[in-house]
């Protein structure tokens, strides 16, 4: 047998990965995720979001008047269709965590609409933040 038939006889079909999913960050660092934030159990949080998406901690987003921040930023596909990012800050109860976590599973921006419960967490950074 020849190396080319041993390799066809060991292929498969191939079956495309899945598209990549939205992800989500979260700012952990002067203010976000800090005892400044009473109430909170931020590793809870954490924990939470991770089992619906890929989940990035950043430093300091430099919009701390709204702790504790968390960024949607849609999937690929629908980024290259027009969809953006969506800021959500003052993300301070685990209602609001489970709702994120809920959109976030149903695909997050461009693919699922946004919960109307989460226009009271949602805000525009400044340029700056972007």
């Amino acid at each position: 047998m020849t190396s080319r038939q041993r390799a066809e006889e060991g292929r498969t079909e191939h079956t495309p990965a899945p598209p990549a999913p939205c992800r989500i960050v979260v700012c952990r660092d002067c203010c976000c995720g800090t005892p400044k934030v009473t109430g909170v159990d931020h590793d809870r949080q954490i924990a939470r979001l991770a089992e619906s998406a890929p989940v990035r901690i950043s430093a300091c987003l430099d919009v701390c008047e709204h702790a504790n921040v968390i960024v949607v930023q849609p999937s690929a596909a629908a980024r290259a269709a027009g969809a953006r990012p969506v800021w959500l800050g003052l993300v301070n109860d685990p209602d609001a965590t489970d709702d994120i976590a809920a959109w976030v599973q149903a695909g997050g921006p461009g693919t699922a609409p946004c919960p109307d419960i989460l226009d009271l967490y949602t805000f525009t950074p400044p340029r700056r933040a972007r």
